[in-house]
């Protein structure tokens, strides 16, 4: 099913490991925790600890949906990540108006932001 190659990376199981959008979330998180480390030493407590939250909030509640009995349950985790998603989206947001991150990178972040939530949202299709 293209759907389900879609979803998942082809691999023997079907853990949270080889959900793509889950592996897209991690390598977003790595970027985020990469552009944050150049915010000034003030923000560490303010908008590098809030991004870097919401980051590993997105793959972490894909991770522990997943690991659910239910359905319902992991629709429940998988829309908890798109909230921390928008959350987060806001922030980049935030960031670049602050000039803590270039247009360039805020259009980047953004961008591999869209095609997670278009994962996250075929994902919770796919299961309902």
């Amino acid at each position: 099913c293209v759907l389900k190659m879609f979803i998942f990376m082809v691999r023997d199981s079907n853990s949270y490991q080889n959900l793509l959008v889950w592996q897209k979330s991690l390598d977003f998180t790595v970027s985020i925790y990469f552009h944050t480390k150049y915010f000034p030493l003030d923000e560490r407590f303010g908008m590098t600890s809030q991004m870097r939250r919401a980051a590993v909030s997105i793959s972490s509640n894909i991770a522990e949906g997943q690991a659910r009995h239910t359905h319902r349950q992991f629709i429940q985790f998988l829309s908890i990540a798109r909230g921390s998603l928008s959350e987060l989206e806001t922030q980049i947001i935030i960031a670049s108006r602050l000039n803590y991150i270039s247009n360039e990178s805020e259009h980047d972040l953004l961008a591999r932001s869209e095609e997670i939530g278009k994962m996250l949202v075929g994902l919770i299709k796919s299961i309902r």
